[in-house]
């Protein structure tokens, strides 16, 4: 029965992980409604920074992957890429980009906080992401002190996958 058990959830397991990982390989030209009947609605639709409409579909708060696509006029994908990716987070150094715009190329993030001195606080995007698709990081995208627009970001460890401390007991 055990062995059941495990080679039941073993499949289940290989089968989830084929779904999410299969989305980015959508051909180009696949209508919007196949693209979410097979994977689920997207988590955004907005529009990007040329004026196209834009789907995410992210794994935040918790997960690191998310992909995104551009929908044209006739509704069909235009290609589906991964974004949370150290490559894609580069595009961040091209032009200005205000909060809405970094969300609409990005997806929503895992965590929206506050880092810095008093007097030059920041408003801190986390987004959860695989560095050089193997370390369990976060990338930080600082948006100034009002939220609205990037001024700086960089990758770092991500705490939830860091070993605890803990305090022996006597």
């Amino acid at each position: 029965m055990r062995t059941l058990f495990r080679g039941a959830l073993t499949t289940g397991a290989a089968f989830w992980m084929a779904g999410c990982a299969h989305i980015a390989a959508t051909p180009p030209g696949t209508p919007l409604a196949q693209v979410t009947a097979q994977f689920g609605a997207p988590t955004l639709r907005c529009t990007d920074r040329q004026g196209r409409d834009r789907v995410v579909w992210s794994r935040q708060p918790m997960g690191q992957y998310a992909w995104g696509a551009t929908v044209d006029a006739q509704g069909r994908v235009q290609g589906v890429e991964p974004l949370l990716t150290d490559a894609h987070f580069q595009r961040l150094k091209q032009g200005v980009w205000t909060a809405e715009q970094v969300r609409c190329e990005f997806g929503p993030p895992a965590i929206i906080d506050t880092a810095g001195l008093p007097n030059v606080r920041q408003i801190v995007w986390s987004y959860r992401y695989k560095q050089d698709h193997t370390w369990n990081s976060l990338m930080y995208v600082f948006m100034g002190p009002d939220g609205h627009q990037v001024t700086k970001f960089h990758p770092g460890p991500d705490p939830m996958y860091e070993p605890r401390e803990t305090l022996p007991r006597f």
